[in-house]
């Protein structure tokens, strides 16, 4: 099967996009108010925000448009060693393509390149999709949350060990 995609490191000419793609695909899952990334202060300036140090943002561009992206970066308020699979959403239109897979193997690339140990990642109930392709990259589910995201409508939680 040919990939009619293609993921690239996030520009800041993509803020715009993403923001968009994000407080699209949020609402869809019923993650829109308080305690979810939607309200995220960096959901307008993600390439600032994944610039600094053991951080990356990957965009999927498809037809020439932005239409997904996911990132990765330190866990707030987390062990040095464990990053965050971050802000990971593909407008319907991108979805079915194999997008998912591939920017998870991106994204996880880069973690180990960064130095992290273990990858871990909160979602919510109705995000079955995206569950399951967290399970087949091999992440395990957890208890609880980790670190201090400030995600706490989040109520699904899952772990990678990286080495």
């Amino acid at each position: 099967m040919t990939q009619d995609f293609q993921i690239r490191p996030i520009e800041p000419a993509d803020d715009a996009s993403v923001a968009a793609i994000i407080r699209t695909v949020m609402p869809e899952f019923g993650a829109s108010g308080e305690g979810f990334a939607i309200k995220d202060p960096e959901v307008d300036w993600m390439h600032r925000a994944y610039s600094g140090p053991r951080s990356a943002y990957f965009v999927v561009e498809r037809e020439g448009r932005v239409m997904g992206g996911g990132g990765i970066a330190q866990l707030t308020g987390g062990d040095a060693d464990v990053c965050e699979l971050r802000k990971m959403y593909f407008l319907p239109e991108l979805r079915g393509f194999g997008a998912g897979a591939a920017l998870m193997t991106r994204c996880l690339e880069a973690a180990r390149g960064f130095g992290y140990r273990q990858c871990y990642i909160e979602t919510l109930t109705g995000m079955d999709a995206a569950m399951r392709l967290y399970e087949r990259s091999g992440f395990r589910r957890i208890d609880g949350p980790l670190g201090d995201t400030g995600h706490g409508g989040c109520n699904r939680f899952y772990l990678l060990d990286l080495q």
